[in-house]
């Protein structure tokens, strides 16, 4: 399959003319690394009658995404990076089609990524061009979601055990792309600065982000693996601060992870809360800035408090079984509301490129559209990776 998908996109290159300089088609191949993903998935939620036309809604979706990256070599310095997706041609993600009240349809083959990558300076990467946004607050390569691109520059450098990484963009597609669509136009100016390193066991990273006119933002996260011999511990923490320009009020989500393995069984135990002026921390829910469920998410939400706890026993090589809680409590004017999800989960890996998993749980929101939604939810996905 790899070959194949090598030998095909280095054709339709040359076909199109593209090729500046004739080269025999073995040596072009050789020049070219391909890989991918390709994801099916199956959504369905299904909510009280009597709240049908609130604010969640029902869910009956078919998804598809293929993503394909393609890697030449140009020269011992340069190599130009390539991406294209076959989904959605606005935010990079799934392509959805409801299979009660819609027919079935086509995707969108799209170029998401296209930039030269210069390695020549010692210890130093440089990428230049239309590119995923690399940073804490966006997802820049997601096999099973939306992404998050833009144009411009990065650069990464090792400098001893602290890697620095600089990027100034001049356009996105946050206006969307994640969660903060409503006040962007894709055309602001993004710059960014971060520092990573260890010290020992323990992993820092630290992160400034401006968006001209619009926010500018700071990040400080910290997270260590402790082997007890018959415990394994990860601990991690994170503060993000987000400050809208032309305004009084700060966001502020921060968050405490703790997981535990022990043999065959796992276990998660994740606390996060923010400010009660605001808690947009992440431009997606998925960022690492942000701190999302399944359903249930804390980015966004103002002056809420957020648990997660989960448990998992992995019962064969291939089967993990796992049953996840997630709760949500929120301040809405003087009131105080609750949203929960409780879901089952079982992965099965049949093999190292493929496999996938089935959930199905119940959630329920209090004061959607002035009224509290109970619901059932299903999810099964498959995906493939070459």
């Amino acid at each position: 399959m790899k070959k194949f998908a090598k030998m095909s996109l280095v054709a339709a290159v040359a076909v199109a003319g593209t090729v500046a300089s004739a080269q025999p088609l073995a040596e072009a191949i050789k020049n070219v690394d391909v890989s991918g993903t390709v994801v099916y998935r199956y959504d369905d939620r299904n909510y009280d009658a009597s709240s049908a036309a609130t604010a969640k809604g029902d869910l009956s979706k078919n998804n598809y995404k293929i993503a394909i990256t393609a890697k030449s070599k140009v020269n011992d310095d340069v190599t130009a990076v390539t991406r294209f997706i076959v989904g959605s041609s606005t935010d990079a993600g799934f392509v959805g089609l409801d299979y009660v009240s819609g027919a079935d349809g086509q995707a969108d083959v799209t170029l998401s990524n296209v930039y030269f990558s210069y390695t020549g300076i010692a210890n130093t990467t440089v990428n230049v061009g239309k590119q995923g946004l690399t940073t804490p607050w966006t997802v820049a390569i997601d096999s099973d979601g939306n992404e998050q691109t833009g144009t411009g520059i990065l650069a990464l450098t090792n400098v001893g055990p602290v890697t620095i990484a600089g990027a100034y963009f001049n356009q996105h597609n946050l206006n969307a792309s994640g969660e903060a669509k409503a006040l962007l136009k894709g055309y602001e100016d993004i710059a960014t600065l971060g520092v990573m390193g260890n010290i020992g066991p323990v992993a820092l990273d630290a992160w400034y982000l401006d968006m001209d006119d619009v926010f500018d933002s700071f990040t400080l996260g910290v997270s260590s693996k402790i082997d007890l011999d018959a415990v394994q511990l990860t601990l991690g923490a994170r503060h993000t601060e987000l400050d809208l320009d032309g305004s009084s009020k700060d966001n502020s989500l921060t968050k405490i992870m703790l997981g535990a393995k022990m043999g065959i069984f796992g276990a998660k135990l994740n606390y996060g809360w923010t400010d009660s002026d605001g808690g947009l921390a992440a431009l997606d829910n998925d960022a690492k800035t942000g701190m999302q469920g399944w359903t249930v998410q804390l980015n966004g939400v103002a002056d809420a408090e957020y648990l997660q706890v989960g448990v998992n026993a992995q019962v064969l090589d291939s089967l993990n079984l796992a049953v996840n809680y997630h709760k949500l409590d929120k301040e809405i004017g003087n009131s105080d509301f609750t949203d929960e999800e409780l879901y089952l989960q079982a992965t099965y890996k049949m093999s190292k490129n493929f496999g996938g998993y089935l959930r199905f749980g119940q959630n329920e929101f209090e004061h959607v559209g002035d009224k509290d939604q109970d619901g059932t939810i299903g999810r099964i996905q498959v995906q493939y990776s070459f």
